[in-house]
């Protein structure tokens, strides 16, 4: 809905009603009494907060710059990172020595001070203004469909985000039942999202040097290779190292997501393409989450739920060799067509 609106009407006041919204779910999250509450208030919180400030500003992003796009894109969304490695720890450590009340009433001040002065700077970008207010000024010149490119990578991400998921939802938990306390646990999740934000900046570049799709297959081989061994490892280095190394690599997938779709659709069709893929985006982040749980449930152990999230990395991987080989076969055929001509 917000890619809808962004691509009509523009994303400058995004910002201020997302700020707005996530500080006051956060805050009535302090007062909830049920479970329905609970539900609720997230599902604001998502939906008027977090749906705003993704994808469309991605987009209003991507077109500002028409040179390195994907490095600008990757120093973006490497501010999700951080934010992603500094809030679970610091909410830990608040939820051990004020509770959990007092933690979401902390952390709805802390964002409305700290979302709502940025958000009174987010201008549209002259590219998409211009398409905007004076039609498809910007050609596509993709060799697919916009809606061709945008089922692809839709496709892609389910698979892409199931496999992702499965540690970002289940290592906190992984580590603490393996002995560790919530800080140690919570201070591997933070190492692997601060490793995160630099693998979105170089995901992003590298998606600027050998092109976004190369970039996306080999994040996406990374994290396939990588997720495996999280229940496997006993030292703490080594389960330090493979964070890192995920921390990367998935990351990295995120930015190469971006530039895909910055790349392949044109400028008053980004945010809903964006948005559109992060809706598969998130299904596959619920539905890794749902089955690294249930399998655990299932089988008592998270060795399963490892296995299945690499399985389902290699279900991503294949799809994005499906891409690739689609773009390759269309690209020889509009070649020969203008041979032709």
């Amino acid at each position: 809905m917000w890619g809808y609106i962004a691509d009509r009407f523009g994303t400058r006041w995004f910002g201020l009603i997302a700020a707005f919204a996530m500080s006051g779910s956060l805050f009535a999250l302090s007062q909830q009494q049920s479970i329905w509450q609970f539900y609720g208030l997230y599902f604001l919180f998502g939906a008027f907060g977090n749906a705003m400030v993704t994808s469309p500003l991605f987009a209003n992003v991507g077109f500002w710059f028409t040179h390195k796009p994907g490095l600008a894109l990757g120093i973006t969304a490497a501010g999700g990172a951080v934010g992603q490695a500094v809030v679970p720890y610091l909410c830990a450590l608040s939820l051990e020595a004020n509770g959990w009340q007092t933690t979401y009433i902390l952390s709805a001040v802390a964002y409305l001070a700290l979302a709502l002065p940025v958000a009174l700077l987010i201008r549209e970008s002259p590219g998409r203004e211009a398409a905007r207010t004076q039609g498809d000024v910007s050609q596509h010149t993709f060799v697919l469909a916009e809606r061709e490119v945008i089922a692809w990578i839709s496709l892609a991400i389910i698979f892409c985000c199931t496999c992702m998921a499965v540690p970002i939802v289940h290592l906190v938990p992984l580590l603490t039942d393996a002995g560790r306390t919530l800080d140690q646990a919570s201070t591997v999740l933070m190492v692997l999202m601060f490793s995160g934000a630099l693998g979105r900046i170089l995901g992003g570049k590298l998606g600027d040097l050998i092109g976004p799709l190369p970039s996306y297959m080999v994040m996406s081989a990374g994290q396939t290779l990588s997720v495996l061994w999280f229940p496997f490892l006993d030292s703490t280095a080594a389960i330090y190292l493979i964070a890192i190394v995920f921390g990367f690599t998935y990351s990295g997938v995120m930015s190469a997501i971006l530039v895909c779709t910055r790349m392949m659709v044109s400028a008053n069709y980004a945010a809903r393409a964006m948005s559109i893929t992060s809706f598969f985006g998130w299904f596959g982040m619920g539905a890794g989450g749902f089955m690294g749980g249930y399998l655990f449930d299932l089988t008592g152990s998270y060795d399963t739920s490892f296995i299945a999230a690499m399985v389902v990395g290699c279900i991503n991987l294949s799809i994005l060799t499906l891409f690739a080989l689609r773009i390759r076969n269309a690209s020889r055929l509009s070649i020969a067509a203008s041979q032709t001509q």
